[in-house]
């Protein structure tokens, strides 16, 4: 088969392992991380346009390398080639390997923030969309700079309230690192934060089914054309309608 792999760019090392590996021809465009802070609507928005200049005729199928994101996959649609999607809630599930482990792990450990190699290296030292939105990136004396004393130092509080909910910092591995520098850096951020640190294997069995076209109806949608993915607010994440 020759694939289409359109994904988030925070999996970018995965998916090129997975790639790699796989017995067909994969095709790789990653759209950046600051799309999820746009908002569900407008990052389903440009995963479509992403879609829709994908050459008709020339793929078996189109594979989307995310979660359901805060819904920024509902309403995605088949134009004129299949699409797969994994029925993950988010690409933190997709690199613990399966739904079952990530649920059990997110229920025993409440208040932990995950980071990955390509949260750390896809979000920092680049022009992310997230700059130009939100700001969350952005240091407190950036923020003085920008709108003053009080005003920055507001929007830095507002900025940085999320961090309350949190107490530990997990990063997972996937064996893909290159080093230790991602690790290193995980846990300083860590340490920044008061937060406990917890190193956590990886599991990249699930990205390599989907491009080696293995599509388990437990694990992936598949969507026709003339069909779409929307949110089913289940056990199944995401289901296919017309």
């Amino acid at each position: 088969m020759r694939l289409k792999l359109i994904s988030c760019e925070v999996l970018f090392r995965e998916m090129c392992d997975a790639c790699a590996h796989s017995p067909h021809q994969v095709d790789l465009e990653f759209l950046p991380k600051g799309l999820h802070d746009l908002g569900g609507k407008p990052m389903a928005a440009n995963i479509q346009e992403a879609v829709d200049r994908t050459p008709e005729g020339v793929y078996d199928a189109i594979l989307l390398g995310y979660g359901l994101c805060g819904n920024g996959l509902d309403g995605v649609a088949a134009r004129h080639t299949r699409l797969v999607v994994p029925r993950a809630h988010d690409c933190i599930a997709l690199l613990m390997g399966s739904r079952g482990r990530y649920q059990a792990y997110f229920e025993s450990n409440p208040g932990t923030f995950y980071r990955s190699t390509g949260w750390l290296e896809r979000g920092k030292g680049l022009q992310q969309l997230t700059h130009r939105t939100m700001g969350i990136d952005e240091s407190l004396e950036a923020l003085i700079s920008k709108y003053g004393e009080d005003n920055g130092r507001y929007l830095y509080g507002e900025l940085t309230r999320y961090r309350s909910h949190y107490g530990k910092l997990t990063f997972i591995e996937t064996g893909l690192e290159a080093g230790a520098r991602f690790i290193a850096e995980a846990a300083a951020e860590a340490g920044e934060k008061g937060w406990r640190f917890e190193r956590l294997p990886g599991d990249l069995a699930w990205l390599r089914r989907m491009v080696d076209g293995e599509w388990p109806e437990a694990e992936f949608a598949v969507a026709g054309p003339g069909q779409r993915i929307a949110a089913s607010n289940d056990a199944a994440v995401v289901r296919v309608e017309p």
